[in-house]
């Protein structure tokens, strides 16, 4: 009557199952990667994925995975929450900002460090990050109750352990107290490092190191842990995780730390460290 054979609705059928069959696999693989990283957006995912894909031989593209994913509600809604954690308005020494309008060209030519507060069930706590502006790569971090210098210095301190480069080196953070104070200053004066700092109080000129805040604390810390103890281990884990194994589209769809590794070496080879 509609000019359809029976043999066609069969096949339609066993396409809807078979359909079916893959899109389980799909969310299957989707849940695995997000037990490491539960906030990883679907670009990403798709990336990372479509091997996986292509092995068992499940036919979707990246529109048809965001379908997909919106349908079963696992896209991932943006988080917007702030808290101050800058005191720019102080008598100490502030210094000029050199990273304006500068591209990174090479690993350790530039340094970028903030402050971001993260809460458990037992207080706030606040974590320092030092950045590689180029690669992305975390390179030192500290997890503290306060926001005091001493602190702050720890994640500098790190920073300047895992540095595989000799070449000079620039700071670059906001106007706050910590960055400002002798402490901090003297430890960049020993490891003969440059530092740089925002103009007035705008937070775009820091945006990388904002970034940064945002990733770990968008993608990875989206539990609250009883104790600090527990917050210290699970940002450990998950700043092993962001360095190794997620990727930026900024660096095109490489990990931080394997274009850290490279260019390193390039440069290396090349005579420029």
């Amino acid at each position: 009557m509609f000019g359809i054979s029976r043999q066609a609705i069969y096949q339609a059928e066993k396409r809807k199952i078979k359909r079916t069959i893959e899109l389980t696999q799909v969310k299957s693989l989707v849940l695995q990667m997000r037990q490491e990283m539960p906030r990883l957006g679907t670009r990403k995912l798709y990336y990372l994925l479509k091997d996986d894909f292509d092995k068992q031989g499940i036919k979707i593209g990246r529109d048809a995975l965001f379908d997909y994913l919106k349908a079963e509600s696992m896209l991932i809604k943006p988080r917007k929450n702030y808290t101050k954690t800058t005191n720019s308005k102080h008598w100490l020494r502030k210094y000029p900002n050199l990273m304006k309008g500068i591209t990174p060209i090479r690993p350790e030519q530039y340094f970028v460090s903030d402050i971001t507060y993260i809460k458990s069930r037992e207080r706030t706590h606040y974590l320092s990050l030092v950045t590689d502006a180029f690669s992305r790569k975390i390179m030192g971090y500290h997890l503290s109750d306060d926001m005091s210098a001493e602190n702050v210095v720890r994640a500098m301190k790190m920073a300047v352990k895992k540095r595989v480069t000799t070449t000079k080196l620039i700071h670059h953070s906001d106007r706050g107290l910590q960055y400002c104070s002798s402490l901090y200053q003297m430890e960049l004066e020993k490891n003969n490092t440059i530092p740089s700092m925002t103009d007035g109080y705008d937070c775009y000129q820091n945006a990388l190191a904002e970034r940064i805040n945002g990733i770990l604390k968008g993608e990875f810390l989206i539990h609250k842990c009883n104790t600090a103890k527990d917050l210290k281990k699970l940002i450990e884990e998950s700043i092993v995780t962001y360095n190794n194994k997620r990727l930026h589209l900024s660096l095109n769809y490489k990990t931080p730390n394997f274009i850290h590794n490279k260019k390193s070496s390039e440069a290396s080879f090349a005579g420029l460290i």
